[in-house]
């Protein structure tokens, strides 16, 4: 459900209604957590069934989706972060546009991390790991370098006109063009089986979101070459990784890691 669609149809609840709605917005996003899921399907439901005037029903499927809520929030994990691996730093919010981002991803094993950085303050960082149903294939490092895009762009409503994204990859770059220009391929071996968790695969998504925004801006920069942003996204992606298999406390570390390299990259933009 895209903003503009979120916000018209939010009036067509009594005010009273709304706020709980806004509460639950963010699970119209999230495609990575099955529980998730099903909370945005409740949500999804009830807009449908306000639309034709069924507000009775409509009440009780918000009602449902906070219900779902509330379980999925008593269950989690208390180290688990309830933004799915976003934050941002409050002090660069304010930082003149175009924006710059950096992606990365991390393996090693049977464990990978993404992760992504924003001038203006926003970051993400997830874990991954492979089971019996993984659809990646072998071009694992490639898929991943992709998904660390996806999980950039979807931290947004819509990405920001001009927003340019940096990646350590050309085989990712590559790709990107690619969809951009309209091509629908996929990296070799990437299985686009219906997915548990989601609409439809990741670098699906991707790719018909890049093709419908060529003023987005996809650029090589070398790798561990000190590039703050590259740096910054690369250590993202990493302490993910690690935090799979170790025990840490992961969102102070990251907060203060993209504080660090936004104060190098800012100082130097001066």
């Amino acid at each position: 459900m895209r903003s503009d669609e979120f916000l018209r149809d939010l009036d067509l609840f009594p005010a009273a209604r709304q706020h709980r709605l806004l509460a639950l917005r963010h699970y119209l996003r999230t495609a990575d957590c099955d529980a998730c899921q099903r909370v945005g399907d409740a949500v999804q439901l009830a807009f449908t069934a306000a639309r034709y005037d069924e507000l009775a029903a409509a009440d009780e499927l918000l009602h449902t989706a906070e219900q779902l809520a509330a379980g999925h929030d008593a269950h989690r994990r208390s180290d688990d972060d309830p933004g799915h691996g976003r934050g941002r730093v409050d002090r660069w919010a304010a930082t003149s546009t175009p924006l710059l981002a950096a992606t990365d991803a991390s393996w090693k094993g049977r464990v990978g991390g993404l992760g992504y950085v924003v001038t203006d303050g926003r970051y993400g960082l997830r874990g991954r790991g492979t089971g019996r149903l993984d659809p990646t294939g072998p071009s694992r490092v490639l898929v991943n370098e992709l998904r660390a895009v996806d999980f950039l762009l979807t931290a947004y409503d819509e990405p920001p006109p001009g927003l340019a994204v940096l990646l350590d990859s050309l085989g990712a770059v590559e790709w990107l063009h690619r969809w951009q220009a309209g091509e629908t391929g996929m990296p070799a071996g990437y299985r686009l089986r219906e997915r548990r968790w989601a609409t439809q695969p990741t670098l699906l998504r991707l790719a018909a979101q890049v093709a419908g925004r060529p003023d987005l801006v996809f650029a090589h920069v070398k790798g561990h070459s000190g590039h703050p942003l590259n740096e910054a996204a690369d250590a993202l992606a990493h302490m993910a990784r690690r935090r799979r298999v170790e025990s840490f406390d992961l969102r102070p570390r990251a907060h203060d890691l993209v504080d660090a390299f936004l104060r190098d990259w800012h100082t130097a933009a001066v």
